[in-house]
């Protein structure tokens, strides 16, 4: 759940321009920015890039805010471990909802995949990364089979993993229940309900220390095992929530070196 400092600062970033929120991070690379039909997106790479892995990122933000400027270091740390890195905007709550959403990052995903080899990409070597409810609709949309090809998952702090099994917990929070306000659609919203058996691609799962991450994140990894899925799990119990994503490519930050040596094991 987003605490009202850090929910004061997303709504802030989601109302400035993507080239003007980027200036508060000088370091960061220049994107180039492409429309792929419901929103935008931004490729960073290298000059003269040919042939990189690619890392496709979806930001959080309680699936009613942000926007595709809020990567932090990740831009710049991934380019300099010879990736690609692509960020999407999607439609925001209250004027579309979750499965909208799950629409959007699946479309935001097949532009890239057919267009990132003229920006120095791989498509064939593709991550999917996202954060809080960027994380839930990377997981959605990564199990039930809408990214294809995809490599690798890095799912990175939430609780909506089984929304069902959520509510019975009593977990079904405020900023989850303005959400997924339709119990009826809690199932086919949930990542868990395509983890039926088939192997999946390599995944990655981090959690917090915030209420709940750390119990429901061990649980769908444990699914995931069930199926013969490589999973590796990374007991981030010492960041909060907003943390967790924004120290993610600092120096020396346990969880940039885990998510690269994941990276380099399933894409590069």
């Amino acid at each position: 759940m987003i605490d009202r400092r850090s929910f004061v600062l997303a709504s802030l970033a989601a109302l400035l321009p993507a080239r003007a929120s980027a200036s508060w991070w000088p370091s960061r690379p220049e994107p180039r920015t492409f429309d792929y039909g419901p929103a935008k997106l931004d490729i960073y790479a290298p000059d003269g890039a040919k042939g990189l892995p690619v890392v496709f990122f979806v930001h959080g933000g309680a699936w009613r805010l942000g926007n595709r400027s809020q990567v932090h270091a990740k831009p710049g740390f991934l380019l300099d471990n010879g990736f690609c890195f692509v960020s999407i905007d999607y439609r925001m709550l209250p004027g579309a909802d979750v499965a909208t959403q799950a629409g959007d990052v699946a479309k935001a995903y097949a532009y890239v995949r057919a267009n990132i080899a003229s920006h120095g990409g791989d498509p064939s070597r593709m991550a999917a990364m996202g954060h809080s409810a960027g994380c839930h609709l990377v997981a959605l949309t990564g199990m039930r089979g809408d990214l294809a090809g995809v490599a690798a998952l890095v799912l990175d702090d939430t609780r909506a993993y089984d929304l069902e099994a959520l509510a019975k917990s009593g977990g079904m929070v405020r900023a989850y229940a303005r959400a997924f306000p339709d119990r009826a659609q809690w199932h086919a919203l949930s990542p868990a309900s395509y983890v039926d058996g088939r192997k999946h691609p390599p995944t990655f799962i981090a959690y917090s220390g915030a209420s709940g991450r750390g119990a429901v994140s061990t649980e769908f990894a444990g699914r995931l095992r069930a199926t013969g899925t490589k999973v590796t799990l990374f007991d981030g119990s010492g960041y909060t929530h907003m943390s967790i994503d924004r120290r993610l490519g600092k120096d020396g930050d346990a969880l940039s070196e885990a998510v690269l040596g994941f990276l380099k094991a399933a894409i590069a």
